[in-house]
């Protein structure tokens, strides 16, 4: 087993990953890594930059950009060449982009090396589309979190009404299979469950069940770790 203990969780937009590991990480005292986060710092700067349609300045603005990530207080700050951008990432307009800027493979290889060297010297709970598969493959904990698709877009809904106020739940149903659609097919690491990735339903789960049944498994890494 590795010296650090990575924990990692995959799923589609709304089934509960990143909720449950931002908890899982405060009650662990690990480091919380948001894949996603980075991958919505990007499309940020795509959009401000007005590139969306030219791959390969997408692609040098994976490589040059400064994304850094924090976790405080329960929140992921997130900073572009900087400049805290943790409120802009999680517009509307990033999430109806985000998903085409991931899917370029060059892109994800940049990010994907950023992702891996933040794992190779801490403790950490991470999540995304690919995490469990691509990022960390070797991870000593791989969980993979469904639900059903109205569940989704109800949690999203309620999500982006909180923050904007303006949407409705056709909207949000008609992003999340695009999304759904985009990220199960991508040439470069799609979505998709790991052999040895533990399998969890959050349809009527509640987000404290969720963390329950995941620390509970970490409990016996963390026993084993200390038998070795």
């Amino acid at each position: 087993m590795s010296k650090n203990i990575i924990i990692a969780i995959d799923g589609p937009a709304g089934s509960g990953k990143s909720t449950a590991a931002k908890m899982i990480a405060e009650k662990l005292g690990f480091l919380y890594l948001d894949t996603g986060a980075m991958y919505r710092a990007l499309t940020y700067a795509v959009l401000k930059l007005n590139v969306m349609d030219d791959e390969e300045k997408i692609i040098h603005l994976a490589k040059t950009v400064k994304i850094e990530l924090e976790f405080r207080d329960g929140n992921t700050i997130v900073t572009l060449n900087g400049t805290d951008v943790s409120e802009e990432i999680r517009s509307k307009e990033v999430n109806n982009f985000v998903s085409k800027v991931s899917a370029i493979p060059e892109v994800r290889e940049e990010l994907v090396i950023q992702q891996q060297r933040i794992g190779s010297h801490t403790n950490l709970v991470t999540e995304g589309r690919d995490t469990t598969t691509a990022v960390f493959p070797k991870a000593d904990l791989k969980f993979y979190l469904t639900a059903s698709l109205s569940k989704r877009a109800e949690r999203r809904f309620h999500e982006f009404q909180e923050k904007y106020g303006s949407i409705t739940i056709e909207e949000v149903i008609k992003n999340l299979k695009e999304r759904d659609q985009i990220d199960s097919h991508r040439k470069t690491s799609p979505l998709t469950k790991a052999d040895d990735a533990i399998e969890i339903d959050t349809t009527e789960l509640t987000i404290e069940d969720e963390v329950e049944i995941i620390i509970a498994k970490v409990k016996e890494i963390y026993q084993e770790n200390l038998n070795k």
